[in-house]
């Protein structure tokens, strides 16, 4: 118990210890993050000024805006402090931030599973879209995503507290994550890492395979369509949602689910930033550039006339 109680925070090293590249990194997280907060709050207020963004495809995607603000602020505010700080978190803010990181990574994945569900049900079941998609519906669908994303967190935090720190608590990354802080435990995590595989692979193939079983569905419907124009208009519907699968879901899954021996500071570094701070910023630009009912009540916000 001495041992456990010697570390009380954890010492987070960052990039570099060189100023000019501290600066520089400050500046580049400092824009990423208030381009994040502004591109998704701009989504969130065009989808609830405008009536035509009033389907489930939108009420689905203000959330996903409201959940990328949530989950790059678990880490980048942080992140930015230590830039001139002592570097430091302490043993409770650690395992909170790791908390947040992965309700609201998790929450992610199956809002985005949910999306491609009603993807599914429009291009499919076009004649039961709004039967099946109804109000009650879309809010039971999102309230799931959050309690999955809730008890996967808490299944993953609670045993955190039974680790014991022998005096090491320099943690190599910018942030709190579950795979940086179990490394530096001097116990058995044997059990810590049977959890996070069990958990994660539950979560990430479950929403996959929910995801695949959903866009075979879709493309064998779009490829017995006649109209080229119509399967045009469906895959621009499909595309944005794609390319933020494809970005979120490598990334997600090579941090928490490679092996150990693939680990490296840099790696890590660059998948997090990938998934936790570039994906929330670059996800209101892919839906606002390849929507154009997006794109119109943005331009329809600002005042802006061609």
């Amino acid at each position: 118990m001495e041992n456990q109680t010697a570390v009380t925070y954890f010492v987070l090293l960052g990039f570099s210890d060189n100023l000019l590249v501290q600066i520089f990194l400050f500046l580049m997280f400092l824009f990423i993050y208030t381009t994040t907060l502004l591109g998704n709050m701009t989504v969130m207020a065009v989808i609830r000024k405008n009536n035509n963004l009033r389907s489930p495809m939108y009420f689905f995607l203000s959330h996903l805006s409201f959940l990328d603000i949530c989950f790059s602020s678990a880490t980048v505010p942080k992140g930015l402090i230590n830039f001139f700080s002592s570097h430091t978190i302490s043993y409770n803010g650690c395992i909170a931030q790791i908390f947040f990181i992965i309700m609201t990574g998790c929450t992610e994945l199956y809002i985005l599973a949910v999306m491609a569900f009603d993807r599914y049900v429009a291009i499919c079941k076009p004649l039961h879209y709004v039967q099946i998609m109804n109000r009650v519906f879309c809010r039971w669908l999102v309230g799931s995503t959050w309690t999955i994303g809730f008890i996967q967190a808490l299944v993953n935090t609670l045993p955190l507290f039974k680790l014991m720190f022998c005096g090491q608590n320099v943690i190599r990354h910018f942030s709190c994550e579950q795979p940086s802080l179990l490394a530096l435990s001097c116990t058995n995590i044997y059990t810590n890492r049977i959890i996070l595989s069990i958990t994660g692979n539950a979560v990430g193939i479950s929403s996959f395979l929910f995801i695949s079983v959903s866009y075979l569905h879709i493309f064998s419907t779009v490829r017995k369509m006649h109209s080229a124009e119509a399967k045009r208009r469906t895959f621009s519907t499909c595309t944005p949602h794609l390319i933020v699968l494809g970005l979120y879901y490598s990334s997600t899954w090579l941090r928490y689910m490679k092996p150990e021996s693939m680990s490296s500071r840099v790696l890590d570094a660059i998948l997090s930033i990938q998934y936790s701070i570039c994906t929330p910023m670059l996800n209101p630009i892919i839906y606002s550039l390849k929507s154009r009912d997006v794109k119109e009540a943005i331009k329809e916000l600002i005042g802006y006339k061609e």
